[in-house]
């Protein structure tokens, strides 16, 4: 009894693993089964820009609750005017201070971002030589000197979000924090060019200098009511003879008391003779 037992069971393990050959699992398909409309498994889902008859509008995606504000945004309700530039330079305050680490490291983020989106207009320096201002276009003014230097942080950060002129507005692509690093880089760039050396200047001053020199330093004398120079040139011409007669005339009694002073010498010798 226990053999054919033991015989069944190995007749059906050859069967079983006959079938499990000759069928070919595909073990990237899914095995088959029935459903039997289990949603709780297999929900339906909707693309983002897709119709859904679930909502009223027919929208899949919803827009955000009135009033509802997103983490770490900072609001800003003004206007594109002059006026609220001043506002916003008058309430608005720089969360960053410059003489701190987390102000160095805001001037170096905003560095990064005003070479990708400032330095085509305004330039590496801010002077307004941009690539752009080269080709044709009209150059924005200097960062560094003029009415830039007057206007407080917040009046900046307004120019940035809504623009100013020929300057578009930055705010879809720059977040509030990015606006700010940007300010505090253009305030690191005002205080390097207040600190550095004038070289306009110097290069005046050495000009100036350097003609001068060159220059003859004559000057002009009043005119005067002499006699002209032809003039001059006969009184000159008779005071040079009487001169040299003068010397002349000095000379002689030299010559003589020279010849005469062997004369008076002699006589003296003689009678020194015995």
């Amino acid at each position: 009894m226990l053999y054919r037992i033991n015989v069944a069971l190995g007749l059906a393990l050859a069967v079983l693993f006959a079938l499990l050959v000759s069928m070919r699992v595909d073990n990237s398909r899914p095995n088959f089964e029935v459903n039997l409309g289990d949603d709780m498994a297999y929900s339906p889902a909707y693309g983002s820009f897709e119709a859904n008859p679930n909502f009223v509008n027919g929208q899949t995606m919803q827009r955000p609750v009135p009033g509802t504000i997103a983490r770490g945004a900072q609001l800003l309700h003004f206007e594109s005017t002059p006026q609220d530039a001043q506002r916003a330079g008058e309430e608005l305050t720089n969360p960053f201070s410059p003489a701190t680490e987390e102000g160095s490291a805001s001037a170096d983020r905003g560095a990064l971002v005003f070479r990708t989106f400032c330095i085509a207009c305004h330039g590496p320096d801010g002077t307004g030589g941009g690539p752009v201002a080269q080709h044709g276009f009209p150059p924005p003014p200097s960062l560094l000197t003029g009415k830039t230097l007057e206007m407080k942080d917040g009046q900046l950060l307004h120019i940035l979000t809504y623009g100013q002129n020929s300057m578009p507005q930055f705010a879809a692509q720059l977040s509030v924090a990015s606006r700010w690093d940007v300010v505090n880089h253009i305030r690191r760039l005002q205080q390097q060019a207040a600190n550095a050396p004038d070289v306009a200047s110097t290069d005046a001053a050495l000009a100036i200098e350097t003609a001068s020199e060159d220059s003859p330093s004559e000057e002009a004398e009043p005119p005067t009511n002499e006699p002209d120079s032809n003039e001059e040139s006969a009184p000159a011409a008779e005071q040079e003879p009487a001169a040299e007669g003068e010397q002349e005339n000095r000379s002689a009694p030299e010559a003589e008391n020279r010849i005469l002073q062997p004369e008076s010498i002699a006589p003296s010798e003689t009678e020194s003779q015995p």
